[in-house]
């Protein structure tokens, strides 16, 4: 009998292999790009902004603090200037401008080592001839105040050259002066002459009023001079001889950067024939200014402050001013009227840290308006000598300038500066100085000016300016 199959005891049944769990599926995470691109924009959207309102804010910030400006002036006493100032000031409640009146002695060493010492003025006065000794003080003129082609509609053509830096403009002029010739009257009308307009007609006349202690009144050597018919021949007593010789130099058309040639040497002979051959005038006498003012000269030449001075010393003297003599020119040869310039400037320092506000001034202080109530509130007889192209002066005193303006010239040889024992024109004048000693001592032109020429360059060499002498 088959008995039913028996249960395999489950001690017998070999277990299952072991199989881990498997885990749950979770989907794949994505790298969250566009979170992070969002976020980069985000931040960059904040920083940005917060530059931008930083900006904005330190420009309000910047409006709304006090600026403080010292300015160096020369000439004119802050009572001149304090009206303007106070005007400015008024229409800008946030600017102080201090006017410090300065001695000219001194003055440009005074300057600079200020400014060396990071401890000068924001705005200060230098003379037209004085900016390659302040290239490095010097900020340009902006835009903002004039253009170039302002510049140069508004203020006589000479200042292309005289402030002209690197392609910028470094100095406003708020006046102009130069050269006149001044005519005793009474002495003139004595003689029967006329005022001379020529080089050569200047030399007649002065032969002509001329009076020795000779039994017959002429000139000649060793003759004590009674009355000189022009300040003319030395350096030692005529005052501004630097002023005319230059002159005569650039009619003559000589590089005064390398003086050379017959053109140097005959206007050096001609300065001095007063003294040399003439004997109209010599070292005996006094200062050309002196001795105008004293009625003992005829012919003699200034810039118009001189004017002052003839009026202090003697208010009865009867005088002229005159544009200055001119050599014979050739206008098919393109050749013009040659007239001088010499006069003062306003800067602005570079370092100053307001910069902006100094030239807005200073615009506000060259426009037409400022420079009449300037004049007017001189003091004197007349004001500075206009700046602009576009304004005028009746004048006796003051038109003869202005007439010039036009046609002037400048150069670094300029008188009455006071820029010290090493500045260019102190440097220059010892220059040319020794050239016309070399002449009235007897020696040949040719010789003067070819020492006078290395001497030049030396100094302009020295002051970084460029000479045709340079390799």
């Amino acid at each position: 009998m088959d008995l039913p199959p028996q249960p395999t005891p489950i001690s017998a049944v070999p277990p299952p292999p072991f199989r881990p769990p498997t885990p749950p599926q979770v989907p794949a995470k994505k790298f969250p790009l566009t979170g992070i691109l969002v976020g980069f924009v985000v931040l960059v959207v904040l920083v940005v902004g917060f530059f931008v309102v930083k900006s904005l804010l330190g420009g309000v910030f910047k409006k709304t603090q006090p600026v403080n400006l010292t300015y160096w002036g020369l000439w004119e006493q802050e009572s001149t200037v304090k009206p303007l100032i106070e005007e400015y000031q008024a229409a800008h409640p946030k600017v102080t401008i201090s006017y410090v009146f300065q001695s000219p002695r001194e003055y440009r060493e005074r300057l600079q080592n200020a400014l060396s010492m990071s401890k000068g003025p924001d705005i200060f006065r230098i003379h037209s001839s004085w900016v390659p000794m302040f290239r490095n003080d010097l900020s340009p003129v902006p835009p903002e105040a004039y253009s170039a082609s302002e510049f140069e509609s508004i203020f006589y053509p000479t200042v292309r050259s005289d402030l002209r830096l690197s392609g910028s403009y470094m100095a406003i002029p708020l006046e102009f002066d130069g050269l006149a010739m001044y005519v005793n009257d009474d002495l003139l009308a004595k003689s029967g002459q006329t005022v001379p307009t020529t080089w050569e007609d200047l030399r007649s006349v002065a032969k002509a009023i001329s009076v020795c202690d000779s039994e017959d009144g002429s000139c000649s050597a060793g003759d004590r001079i009674q009355v000189s018919g022009a300040a003319l021949g030395t350096t030692d007593n005529v005052d501004h001889w630097q002023d005319v010789l230059a002159a005569l130099m650039l009619q003559n058309n000589v590089n005064l950067n390398s003086p050379a040639g017959q053109p140097a040497e005959d206007a050096l002979s001609y300065y001095t024939v007063f003294s040399r051959i003439d004997h109209v005038w010599d070292s005996t006498l006094p200062a050309s200014t002196q001795a105008f003012a004293q009625g003992q000269v005829a012919l003699y030449f200034a810039p118009s402050w001189r004017v002052f001075d003839l009026q202090a010393i003697n208010p009865q003297l009867k005088f002229s001013l005159h544009p200055i003599p001119q050599l014979p020119i050739d206008p098919a040869r393109g050749e013009k009227p040659v007239t001088w310039a010499s006069y003062w400037v306003e800067g602005v320092n570079r370092k100053s840290p307001n910069t902006a506000a100094a030239w807005d001034f200073l615009k506000f202080l060259s426009s037409k308006e400022s420079l009449q109530k300037l004049y007017q509130s001189s003091g004197r007889v007349f004001g500075e000598p206009y700046s602009r192209t576009d304004m005028s002066d009746s004048s006796p005193f003051v038109r003869p300038y202005l007439s010039q303006a036009p046609t002037a010239r400048s150069w670094y040889l300029a008188s009455f500066t006071f820029d010290g024992p090493t500045g260019i024109n102190t440097l220059l004048s010892n220059a040319f100085a020794t050239a016309v000693k070399t002449i009235s001592d007897g020696q040949s032109a040719t010789q003067a000016v070819t020492t006078l020429s290395t001497s030049v360059n030396q100094v302009l060499s020295r002051y970084g300016l460029t000479s045709p002498l340079t390799p």
